[in-house]
């Protein structure tokens, strides 16, 4: 069986947490080996590594502030960040980023909050993982100037076009794709964009419980790992690839990103 690595779960989000056994279980079933928790705030990434601390040889974590959770973030959040991500399973700062687009926390706060964790990542040389939406500019431009300090940078859930894609690629980074790709009513322009990522830069995940892949029949009520190999498969038709090879890529750039 291929073996898969789901590089983004919301496993702390309520509708996977009351049954992690079994959502862990079907991701193995699947082929789904190895599934990195996304923490969105500091309790919810103090979670993320109880989560790894039960499931050691199938989770890892990352640990950060969503824009959306940046104006609730407590004056020393940089502090219990910094005391989480010395756990031996987290693997990365975020997710973090700008929104935007739905504005929950104000754009300064978000900036602030923002930099202070690809500060923090600098500091302990760890990636970021990274959440942007309507924000580009503002984003690559500080991406830009703590990048030779960073070792890794992820735009996770990317979900933009070919010219969305070029300032990321640019940048170096690696681009997380989810079931966005195999929805036909917004996913045309990422579909095309995907056949300009490099190979050894593409990671896949499923943002689950959201973003169900689609295409999948019948429809999926909620988004699990183990639906993970549908976004592999409906990738490598689209880049004209054997999915046994999307699979062993994807795995060994997702192993090669986290390496701590």
């Amino acid at each position: 069986m291929m073996r898969w690595f789901d590089s983004g779960v919301n496993l702390t989000n309520s509708k996977l947490f009351r049954d992690v056994d079994a959502v862990l279980r079907r991701a193995s079933e699947a082929g789904v080996e190895k599934m990195l928790v996304i923490g969105t705030n500091v309790a919810e990434s103090r979670t993320a590594v109880q989560l790894c601390e039960q499931y050691p040889q199938q989770l890892l974590a990352t640990v950060g502030v969503h824009p959306h959770d940046a104006a609730a973030a407590a004056p020393d959040f940089i502090e219990q960040l910094a005391i989480l991500a010395q756990h031996p399973s987290v693997v990365a700062i975020g997710e973090c980023g700008l929104d935007f687009n739905r504005n929950y926390s104000p754009q300064p706060t978000q900036l602030r909050v923002f930099e202070a964790q690809l500060a923090l990542a600098a500091e302990l040389c760890l990636p970021v993982y990274l959440h942007e939406r309507d924000a580009q500019p503002e984003q690559c431009e500080l991406l830009a100037r703590y990048q030779s300090a960073i070792p890794k940078m992820l735009a996770h859930c990317f979900t933009g076009g070919k010219k969305e894609l070029a300032p990321y690629l640019e940048l170096g980074c690696y681009i997380g794709i989810t079931g966005w790709l195999c929805d036909e009513r917004r996913g045309k322009e990422l579909q095309e964009a995907v056949l300009d990522i490099p190979l050894n830069r593409l990671l896949l995940e499923t943002d689950a419980p959201f973003l169900a892949p689609r295409h999948v029949r019948p429809r999926i009520k909620q988004n699990e790992p183990c639906y993970l190999p549908a976004i592999g498969e409906f990738l490598a038709q689209l880049r004209q690839q054997e999915v046994s090879q999307i699979a062993a890529q994807t795995w060994q750039n997702s192993v090669s990103f986290f390496a701590k």
